[in-house]
């Protein structure tokens, strides 16, 4: 953790990503991220949705976290297949 940056106080690391296109320029990533603070890290799973700039770079616009528990994710995968 970076202790000069003020008011920072976890660090977020993308352990595994994987997007798939959308549209003329957008995304949506699934990515399983850590957090790391003075206290601990926290593993959770991370769905945003994004678009490309003209240059190819990204950026994001909403994102959704869900935690890494196996009783949350089915439920979240269980509704998504039945809509």
């Amino acid at each position: 953790m970076d202790e000069d940056a003020p008011g920072k106080n976890v660090d977020f690391i993308t352990l595994s990503a994987e997007k798939i296109p959308f549209g003329r320029n957008n995304f949506i990533e699934v990515a399983r991220k850590k957090a790391i603070t003075k206290e601990g890290e926290n593993e959770f799973i991370s769905l945003s949705r994004g678009y490309y700039l003209p240059d190819g770079t990204e950026r994001f616009k909403k994102s959704v976290t869900i935690p890494d528990d196996p009783k949350i994710k089915d439920f979240v995968i269980e509704k998504i297949r039945s809509m």
